[in-house]
């Protein structure tokens, strides 16, 4: 509700698998600054968390307490009149598992907090929908906001390689590089078949994508298209751009139709030097030296794993 007072705190609950873990917590150095091992995050930072692969629900904080009657007291002043609502005690916390809040009481709790809310509750198209969620001892109630699994429909596109990114690490990877899309110009140099390229532009992201190899530009464009959005996609080497962007992305060719040379990589982290004053490096190989010879730091890193296949992440600035 607008006509309440607001707290300047968001509350992000998490959800990945193991093998995402590093991924996960590199996303949330790059948004938040600070990460947690807790699946639950307090910032004053505003994220869309239709934005990640990996938050499930953001809680607008409106009310907090050191316990639950002082929430309970504190949204009798919600007046919502011939609205609806519905409320949702966000299962995910940093409890300890034997004080785990059980089904019953999660929907007691959920019943107490609607008795006390002046407005119609509707189960299933509410007006306003709310949070109810419990971090390091204190209660949080607000406007609950559900992730929605964006990047899922990207996943099958009408041209694919074998090899490329899939959906979810490139939606991370792009949100590491512009956790901040506003005024950010971004270039993808060694497109591939546009795994990024249609993250960011979901995302709004302003960015432009580009490959050396000319038989596969036809079918980035088509997964662009086919998706509704609109992109920038050109033909050649990086060595040829001659604009200045804030990042690029640069996914280090290896599959057997791009081989690549340490030199070409060299040529490649060079030419990215020369155009971004940010780099986000994908790679299967350990180039540490190699970006150090740059003139780069890696200032952020992890290793995302897909089975027994791994890809180092780096940022470099």
């Amino acid at each position: 509700m607008d006509n309440h007072k607001q707290i300047p705190a968001f509350i992000y609950t998490y959800a990945c698998r193991m093998d995402e873990r590093a991924l996960c917590q590199m996303e949330m150095r790059s948004f938040f600054g600070i990460e947690t091992k807790t699946n639950i995050l307090k910032t004053d930072i505003k994220v869309d968390p239709s934005r990640s692969p990996f938050i499930k629900e953001r809680i607008d904080v409106i009310f907090e307490g050191d316990d639950l009657s002082e929430i309970l007291e504190q949204v009798q002043s919600i007046e919502l009149h011939e609205s609806t609502f519905k409320v949702n005690f966000v299962k995910i916390n940093d409890l300890d598992k034997s004080e785990k809040i059980e089904y019953q009481d999660r929907r007691k709790i959920e019943r107490e907090l609607g008795l006390r809310i002046n407005g119609e509750f509707d189960f299933d198209q509410p007006d306003y929908e709310y949070g109810i969620v419990t971090k390091a001892g204190r209660w949080y109630f607000g406007n609950y906001r559900k992730s929605e699994s964006i990047w899922f429909h990207h996943q099958k596109k009408p041209h694919e390689y074998s090899t490329a990114l899939s959906t979810r690490v490139a939606r991370a990877v792009a949100n590491i590089a512009v956790p901040n899309p506003d005024g950010v110009q971004v270039i993808d140099p060694c497109c591939g078949i546009g795994t990024v390229l249609v993250e960011a532009l979901s995302m709004g992201i302003d960015i432009v994508g580009r490959d050396i190899n000319p038989h596969i530009i036809d079918g980035i464009n088509g997964n662009i298209a086919y998706f509704g959005f609109e992109g920038d996609v050109s033909c050649g080497p990086i060595s040829e751009v001659s604009e200045n962007y804030d990042v690029a992305i640069i996914d280090m060719p290896y599959n057997l139709f791009t081989h690549t040379s340490p030199e070409n990589q060299l040529s490649i982290l060079k030419h990215a030097r020369r155009i971004a004053s940010k780099v986000v490096v994908i790679s299967i190989e350990t180039i540490d030296q190699m970006i150090k010879d740059t003139g780069f730091e890696i200032t952020d890193r992890c290793i995302a794993k897909k089975g027994l296949f791994s890809r180092q992440i780096l940022v470099c600035e």
